[in-house]
């Protein structure tokens, strides 16, 4: 059996929306489940309790909405990388998370090699991108 380490993503219920956003980013397949959908009726019925993205390229991304009675930090709810050497699929990522966030560092080549950017996309979550450079000799 293999083993696979998902982020797990916390959002001040805005969760149905950024995990939406994330689908328009990565595509796939994206299951939610609400606190109603477990029997709560009360004021965050509509909260999600659970969410699940599946990707094409074999990301999981989850992410909830704080339970009844608790709250998230927006910013505080962690943060992603994604490497690779596919420079137009990670540049369009790069793109799309970027778009109405913050670059903290612009997607550029850097001293290693590789070309590299970590923003924070309008939902608080952090991402970096790093795109290999060519191999060294």
């Amino acid at each position: 059996m293999t083993t696979i380490l998902n982020p797990y993503l916390n959002f001040d219920r805005t969760t149905r929306e950024a995990m939406t956003f994330y689908q328009s980013v990565f595509g796939g397949e994206l299951n939610v489940m609400t606190f109603g959908d477990m029997g709560d009726d009360g004021p965050t019925k509509d909260g999600v309790m659970h969410s699940q993205l599946i990707t094409p390229d074999g990301f999981t991304l989850m992410a909830s909405d704080p339970p009844p009675g608790e709250d998230a930090t927006p910013g505080k709810n962690g943060g992603v990388s994604l490497s690779g050497d596919d420079e137009p699929k990670l540049t369009g990522w790069w793109d799309a998370l970027s778009d109405g966030g913050t670059v903290a560092v612009p997607l550029e080549k850097q001293m290693w090699g590789d070309a590299f950017g970590m923003c924070i996309d309008r939902f608080g979550t952090t991402w970096l991108v790093n795109i290999s450079g060519p191999p060294q000799t």
